[in-house]
């Protein structure tokens, strides 16, 4: 499936480009091209900011103009904050995302423009795009980095490529006990509880039985943990392994 590509359109610092490179690859995406960079795209700063990512750096194409860029392009989305008085579809990241995993399953290769750090998108070159990509953050400040704005729809872009559950338990190896392991321990617990003076209150007993059930019950406990529990009340009743 063809991938979006990455378009900085005259990007004033080396290291800002490095920052770009190393958000793309954090998303699966590879293809940087960049339109009359100020500073040295492959130099010492831009490859140490990269992080790892200069491979995009090294491959990046460059281009004297934005329609250059572009040229082989389907279609094109510009990034910025500002409307511009101009007559075009705006999108959130997430929504037009979701259209370029469409375009691109039809084979329409897609980019995305991002204007330099100090001004952004000059009207010229967002003239040149489809639409608008446009990311609704706090009015009274909604000013990003570049690499912050590559990160932001690169990433809108790679969730629609993965399938990871929202929630989920991290056992590292240990199955959760059921509840029949659960409640035997329970029963053990009682068991060395029994001499504990608090529970031989019988007003109090029931109460801070259920609490007790309650902790262990809604925690998704598992075996190894369950078994660690075993040994430490052993060892304060007196009952080393």
């Amino acid at each position: 499936m063809q991938k979006p590509v990455i378009i900085l359109v005259n990007p004033q610092m080396a290291e800002n480009v490095g920052m770009a490179a190393r958000a793309m690859m954090n998303c699966g995406l590879y293809e940087m091209r960049l339109v009359s960079p100020r500073e040295n795209h492959i130099g010492d700063k831009a490859v140490a900011a990269s992080s790892g990512a200069e491979k995009i750096l090294f491959e990046a194409k460059v281009f004297q103009s934005t329609r250059d860029a572009v040229a082989d392009l389907g279609i094109v989305y510009a990034t910025t904050a500002r409307r511009r008085n101009m007559i075009k579809t705006v999108e959130t990241a997430d929504a037009a995302t979701k259209e370029m995993v469409s375009k691109a399953q039809a084979g329409i290769k897609c980019g995305i423009l991002f204007g330099p750090e100090r001004t952004g998108l000059h009207n010229e070159d967002v003239g040149i795009a489809d639409k608008i990509i446009e990311i609704p953050l706090n009015p009274e400040h909604c000013s990003l980095n570049l690499s912050q704005a590559v990160l932001l729809v690169g990433y809108e872009w790679y969730k629609k490529q993965i399938d990871v559950p929202e929630v989920q338990l991290v056992t590292n190896g240990g199955e959760v006990a059921d509840k029949e392991k659960v409640m035997r321990f329970f029963d053990f617990l009682e068991q060395k509880l029994d001499k504990c003076k608090p529970f031989q209150d019988e007003e109090k007993r029931p109460r801070m039985l259920i609490n007790l059930h309650n902790i262990f019950l809604r925690s998704e406990i598992t075996e190894p943990e369950l078994n660690t529990l075993y040994g430490i009340i052993n060892y304060l009743s007196g009952k080393e392994d």
